[in-house]
C-alpha cells in the first residue's frame, strides 16, 4: 500500500470515495471531475481542505485499484479514518458523482452497493440519498 495512505484525513476519505466511483468503470468523465472539484470547493465538510491533496488521494485510489484486494484495502482505509457520522455523507457524495453524467453504469451501481454495505448505510436512508441525487442531476 502506498505510504500516502497512512496520513489520510476524513476529508481525504471522502475524496477517495468520490474518485473511486468515478474510476469504477475505468473511464473518468469530465462531468465527474467537475462534480468532485465543485463538491470540494463548496461543501462545508471540505472547509480548509487543500485542493492539491485531491491529486495524491486520487493516485492512492488508482494504485489500490491496481492491487488484487485493492478495493477491500480502500474500504479498510476509509473506515479507519472516516467518522461514522460521515458515512451517509460519503454515500451521498458517491451518488452525486455517479449521477453527474446523467447515466449510471453497472460498475458504478456495483460500487455504490459495496459502499452501502461497507459503510453500513441503512437501506431506507440509502434510497432517500439516491433519490436526492437523482433529483439533483435530472435533465430536461
Amino acid at each position: 500500500m502506498p505510504n500516502t495512505t497512512h496520513s489520510l484525513s476524513p476529508q481525504d476519505a471522502l475524496v477517495a470515495i468520490m474518485v473511486a466511483v468515478s474510476a469504477s468503470d475505468e473511464e473518468i468523465l469530465t462531468s465527474e471531475l467537475v462534480k468532485i472539484t465543485s463538491t470540494v470547493n463548496h461543501l462545508p465538510v471540505f472547509a480548509g481542505y487543500d485542493m492539491d491533496r485531491v491529486k495524491s488521494v486520487s493516485q492512492t485510489v488508482f494504485d489500490l485499484f491496481e492491487e488484487e484486494d485493492g478495493l477491500d484495502a480502500l474500504f479498510g482505509l476509509i473506515r479507519s479514518v472516516l467518522p461514522e457520522r460521515l458515512n451517509e455523507t460519503a454515500y451521498a457524495l458517491a451518488c452525486d458523482v455517479a449521477a453527474a453524467d446523467g447515466e449510471l453504469r453497472d460498475a458504478e451501481l456495483r460500487l455504490l452497493e459495496e459502499i452501502r454495505y461497507e459503510l453500513n448505510i441503512d437501506r431506507l436512508h440509502a434510497s432517500a440519498i439516491e433519490r436526492g441525487a437523482r433529483a439533483r442531476h435530472i435533465t430536461l
